[in-house]
């Protein structure tokens, strides 16, 4: 008996799968438009850099060699005086500019958390209007109300530095954690607040167990919006401190300006320890920071 044997058939060859992404050839990798897009990117960064540099390489310099016709040069010889002088000079300005940041920063992001809770979740009657009214504070500029504010913080008896510019610091704060939260907690779930009320929980038994532990996006976000306002602000330093109790601004506007002969290395060593804490937090929580911004954008 004789068998006959069929001839194999090739295999079919597996192109792809339409799930498997395409991968990209090199002339794709390396088109014009991309090129463009990081030779742009990487233009920006020099251009933010340049004053960095500068201040970098200013600060190393003694008093003959840091001059303006000698701005880009490195310094002819290094030396860390410069630093000494101005950490001496702002080291107490800057503790008490930490002892005003922080809790003004706390308190605001609270108040705005209760607030754009308040209204996106238990509205009221009239609650579109209060948060309209709310938002008014957010474009009434700082010079507008500067005498009256320094009348109220007079008759209120505030002392002067740190506690006046902790009030003032949320006072100015409370608008724009209003509303930041608010649009965060508008993309909440209605149905956990439903929940809540049904297991008999009231406003602020729904607030703390329910909405404040899912509020640490938001919460970052505020928190460092309010630290850098509070930290780089110069205009109430001005009219509520002086220089033996006022912040880190103020402190080194008069290093700068207290000396009859200019010191360029002083002050530029000074304007990097005072950017290096607010530098340090985007470094820190720069990327909870966006990612905070994104989670309360889908409505508002």
């Amino acid at each position: 008996m004789t068998t006959t044997s069929t001839p194999a058939v090739p295999a079919p060859e597996v192109v792809g799968t339409p799930h498997q992404p395409a991968r990209r050839t090199p002339r794709e990798r390396f088109s014009v438009g991309r090129t463009l897009k990081y030779a742009a990117l990487v233009l920006f960064l020099v251009i933010v850099l340049i004053p960095v540099y500068v201040l970098f390489v200013t600060s190393f310099k003694g008093a003959g060699d840091a001059s303006p016709a000698r701005a880009w040069s490195l310094p002819q010889t290094w030396t860390t005086e410069n630093w000494q002088t101005a950490w001496t000079a702002l080291s107490p300005a800057i503790w008490r500019t930490v002892q005003m940041v922080v809790p003004s920063a706390i308190i605001a992001a609270f108040l705005g958390s209760l607030n754009g809770f308040v209204l996106s979740r238990w509205s009221f009657k009239g609650a579109n209007i209060v948060f309209t009214l709310i938002l008014f504070g957010m474009f009434i500029p700082y010079q507008a109300v500067m005498i009256p504010l320094n009348q109220l913080v007079l008759g209120l008896g505030i002392p002067s530095g740190v506690p006046s510019l902790i009030l003032l610091h949320v006072i100015y704060g409370i608008p724009i954690t209003t509303l930041i939260f608010r649009n965060y907690y508008m993309t909440v779930p209605h149905e956990l607040v439903e929940a809540a009320r049904v297991d008999g929980a009231g406003m602020l038994r729904t607030y703390w167990s329910i909405i404040l532990p899912i509020s640490i996006p938001s919460f970052v976000v505020v928190l460092i919006w309010q630290f850098t306002s509070a930290w780089n602000d110069f205009l109430f330093a001005v009219f509520f401190s002086s220089s033996q109790n006022g912040p880190v601004t103020l402190a080194l506007n008069n290093l700068a300006n207290g000396a009859l002969l200019q010191n360029y290395g002083v002050s530029m060593a000074g304007a990097l320890f005072a950017s290096l804490p607010t530098l340090l937090v985007y470094i820190v929580l720069g990327k909870y920071f966006v990612g905070g911004l994104m989670s309360g954008s889908v409505k508002g």
